[in-house]
This record gives structure tokens, C-alpha cells and sequence, in this order.
């Protein structure tokens, strides 16, 4: 819908509500991958003989394919069609977690790893894309209240399904739990995902932009993660140099193109885009980051294990829940900068007990303060991406998908980097004491918040009314 009057808050019927469950699937599977190999660090190290250190490079590879993919994924959608691009990324997805359970070597692991890790990065955008299309501007608000859920929850199933699995199975079945997710979304995709036609004409792919942004960020992310691990400081600081060099060139090479950029950085200059993707980095930033400090913390300085850990952070995905079934009926009737900025508040107010972690804080505290957060990140997802997807016209929206997940993803990674580089040094700074480190850590994850909050001031005022002229929108 290009023109005329758009019906916001429109009936979603159980067609659409049929398509949205089948494109969940997929960003749940590469979503909950992303941490459920987390809790089988130490089974790993065993298998391999390998150190912790050098197994976390399991981890490590998965993030940064998962980086690398992302730019691609607007184009692959206008080369391909969207659901054929979806359905070949859940099926090499699912021959990356195959050869994942079959690897003999640490080596041959971390490399199918990043098969993975290429697939999953360009399921959430290829399909929030498809949704969006799917459900036209009046209906993407209220399915988007339901979807922008599921990477809210995984980073709190992950580690109690791999902890579960781990239980019964061995190690393999961590790569083979994602066979059934991925068949049942394939064979579901072709009754339920409309196609989504090409894009008119074949756009060139941007080879120069490829070769400058994918690996920049992917540089750059090593680097930061190298601070605290394997590389040494002067190592970790020139990628972390280099990386910011190739996104410098990939941003002046995007300006300067007369060809269509990977991601167009003007499309940040656009409100109310660049306040939006903002929002979402730091969202990233916070939940992911709030995700790996605190299971840490309660593992190292709380002696839970890893079942036990992720029963403690179960509450974050039940205040995701509820948070997103507020949003779901209020989201065509409230400023989404009002939802937005309670949100962050939330968030803020659920985060600020962790900055008193060296006082011995109950569990209940942390249960009710995870539980806090989990309602306001609920609330700051779902708006944001309804904003960008209503404003933006069908034959544009892989290419935003792609932008908004890649600075989502790049903020999770990112802040999760800081925040481990921060960390290790106030570990050294606080010796035995623990608790105070991850304490001073977590006012970091505040301030993200904070950050947050300045944005989200800029987003749009004015409440959606039942009649909005689809042309102020475009």
C-alpha cells in the first residue's frame, strides 16, 4: 500500500498470523543457537582437548559469521525472492548444525560454525522482511508486537535447553536439536510464506561495499573480543583500528556509489530511521550484554550451575511475554515514542539493582529485576521496527531489514565485547572480589540505557490514529 489511507490496527487474520509462526521459527532457531552452545563450554573443552579459552572460539565464530551475513541479505532478497533466500538459509543452517554434531577436530568445528553462522545472520532480516510485506502498514504493527519477542527469550532459553540437553545427550545433540525447528519451518514456508517477487531489473551486487563493510565489522568484533582472551593488547587494538577503517571507507564508498550501496548510510540521516536503528543497537547492547555478565556472575561468583542459572534468568522471558502482549494491544494507540522511552525506563529501573551485586543481593531481587526488564525490553523492539516498516515502501524493505538487524546485531556484539573488556579490567582492579567487579561493570549496561533514552526522544510524538495518510508515511 503506496498511496491513500492506511488502516492502522487492521484484524490480523490466521493466515498471517500462520506466516508470522512459520518465519519465528527461523530467527528462533539461529537466535537460540546463538547461546545454547554456551552452557556446553566445558563438554566441548573435554571432547577436544582443548582449552576454555580456545573453545570459546565456537562462539566466537558464530558471532562474527553472523555479522558478515547480515549486509547481504537486502540483496539476496532482491536477486533471489524473499522466500526462496529464507528457505536455502534454514536449509544451509540446518547442514551447518550437521556438520557441526559431526566434527572431529576443534578446527572443523569452528569452521561449520561459521556455515552456520552465514545462514542464521540472514534469517531474522530475510524474514522480517517477508512479515512486513506479508502484513502491509496496517497490520505489521500488532504482528510485530508478537515477533520482536523471540530474540528477547532465547538468550534466556538458550542455556536452560542446552543445559536440559546436556543432561540426557551428549554434546552433538546441541547441533542436532536444530533438525526438527528447521524441517517443520521448510515444509511449513512453502503452505504459509507468501512468494515475495524479485526486484525489477538486477541490481549489481555491491563488491566493493562487501569487501569494506562485511569484514570491517567482522574485524572489528574480533578485535573487541580479542581484548580479553587470546590476543595480545596490541593485536586486539589495531583490528579494532582496522575495523573502524574499513567501515569509515565503506561509509564513503556508500556516499559516493551511483550504484545501490550493500546498506545505504543515508538511510540513517532519515528520520525517523537513524534514531530508530540507535534504539535497537543499544537494546542489543543492553539485553545481550545483561546476558552474558549475569549468567557469569551467578556461575562464578554465585556457585549455581548452569541449569540453576537459567531458572534464576526464566523471569526475563516471562516479563518479554507480558511485555509484548501489552504492546500487541496498544501499540496502534500510543506515541511509540511513549512506549518507547517507558521501556527504556524499565529497563533502566531492572538493571540498576545488578550495580549493587557486591551487597549480596537475593535472588528474588534479581528474579523481579530480570522479570522488570524483560516488560520494558518488550516494549522498545516491537514500536521501533513498526515505525521504520510503516514508513518505508514494500520494494525497500529487505534492504531496511537488513540495516536494522545489522546495527541490532552489531550492538549486541559490540556492547557484549565492551562490556567483556570492561569487566576483565575491573576484575584485575578488584582482585578476589568479584562481585564489585561485575557491580561496576553493570553501571556500563545503565548507561547504555541512558544512551538509549536520549535517542528515543527524537522518535515520532504524535499518537497513530485510525486514518493515516499513507504519502506522510513513505
Amino acid at each position: 500500500m503506496t498511496g491513500g489511507e492506511v488502516r492502522v490496527g487492521a484484524k490480523v487474520d490466521a493466515a498471517l498470523w500462520r506466516t508470522a509462526f512459520t518465519l519465528v521459527l527461523g530467527t528462533f532457531m539461529a537466535t537460540l543457537d546463538s547461546t545454547i552452545v554456551s552452557v556446553g563450554i566445558d563438554a566441548l573443552a573435554d571432547r577436544f582437548d582443548a582449552s576454555v579459552t580456545d573453545i570459546q572460539w565456537v562462539g566466537t565464530a558464530y558471532l562474527l559469521a553472523v555479522v558478515a551475513a547480515v549486509p547481504a541479505s537486502g540483496w539476496l532478497v532482491d536477486r533471489f525472492g524473499g522466500r526462496r533466500t529464507w528457505v536455502v538459509a534454514v536449509g544451509v543452517f540446518l547442514v551447518g548444525s550437521v556438520l557441526c554434531a559431526c566434527a572431529w577436530s576443534l578446527p572443523s568445528l569452528v569452521a561449520f560454525r561459521v556455515v552456520q553462522g552465514l545462514a542464521g545472520g540472514l534469517l531474522p532480516p530475510t524474514g522480517q522482511a517477508l512479515l512486513a510485506r506479508a502484513a502491509g502498514r496496517d497490520r505489521i504493527g500488532r504482528v510485530l508486537g508478537v515477533v520482536a519477542v523471540v530474540p528477547l527469550l532465547s538468550p534466556v532459553l538458550g542455556p536452560l535447553a542446552g543445559g536440559s540437553i546436556l543432561g540426557v545427550a551428549d554434546w552433538p545433540w546441541l547441533f542436532y536439536v536444530n533438525l526438527p525447528i528447521g524441517v517443520a519451518a521448510i515444509l511449513l514456508a512453502r503452505r504459509t510464506v507468501p512468494v515475495c517477487p524479485r526486484a525489477e531489473g538486477r541490481t549489481p551486487f555491491d563488491v566493493r561495499g562487501a569487501l569494506l563493510l562485511s569484514p570491517g565489522l567482522a574485524v572489528l568484533v574480533f578485535g573487541l573480543t580479542g581484548f580479553d582472551r587470546t590476543l595480545p593488547p596490541a593485536v586486539a587494538g589495531a583490528a579494532v583500528l582496522v575495523g573502524l577503517g574499513m567501515l569509515a571507507g565503506f561509509v564513503v564508498h556508500g556516499l559516493r556509489t551511483t550504484g545501490a550501496p550493500l546498506i545505504d548510510p543515508r538511510l540513517f540521516t532519515r528520520p525517523p530511521f537513524g534514531v530508530a536503528a540507535l534504539a535497537l543497537a543499544v537494546l542489543g547492547a543492553s539485553v545481550f550484554g545483561t546476558m552474558f555478565l549475569l549468567p557469569l556472575y551467578l556461575q562464578t561468583g554465585g556457585g549455581l550451575s548452569a541449569w540453576e542459572t537459567g531458572l534464576l534468568l526464566a523471569p526475563q522471558g516471562l516479563g518479554a511475554a507480558v511485555g509484548s502482549t501489552v504492546v500487541t494491544r496498544v501499540i496502534t494507540t500510543v506515541s511509540p515514542r511513549t512506549l518507547v522511552l517507558t521501556g527504556i525506563a524499565l529497563v533502566a529501573a531492572g538493571t540498576a539493582p545488578f550495580t549493587q551485586l557486591d551487597q549480596a543481593l537475593p535472588d528474588a531481587v534479581i528474579a523481579l529485576s530480570l522479570l522488570v526488564r524483560g516488560v520494558g525490553a518488550a516494549m522498545i523492539g516491537a514500536p521501533v521496527m513498526n515505525i521504520v516498516y510503516r514508513r518505508i515502501e514494500p520494494a525497500h524493505l529487505p534492504r531496511a531489514a537488513g540495516a536494522l538487524n545489522l546495527l541490532g546485531t552489531v550492538g549486541g556484539s559490540v556492547g557484549t565485547a565492551v562490556l567483556a573488556v570492561v569487566l576483565h579490567g575491573r576484575l584485575a582492579a578488584h582482585g578476589p572480589d568479584v562481585p564489585a567487579a561485575f557491580a561496576d561493570t553493570f553501571w556500563w549496561v545503565l548507561g547504555f540505557a541512558l544512551v538509549a533514552a536520549l535517542g528515543a526522544t527524537r522518535l515520532p510524538r504524535p499518537r497513530n490514529t485510525d486514518h493515516e495518510k499513507g504519502s506522510s508515511d513513505a
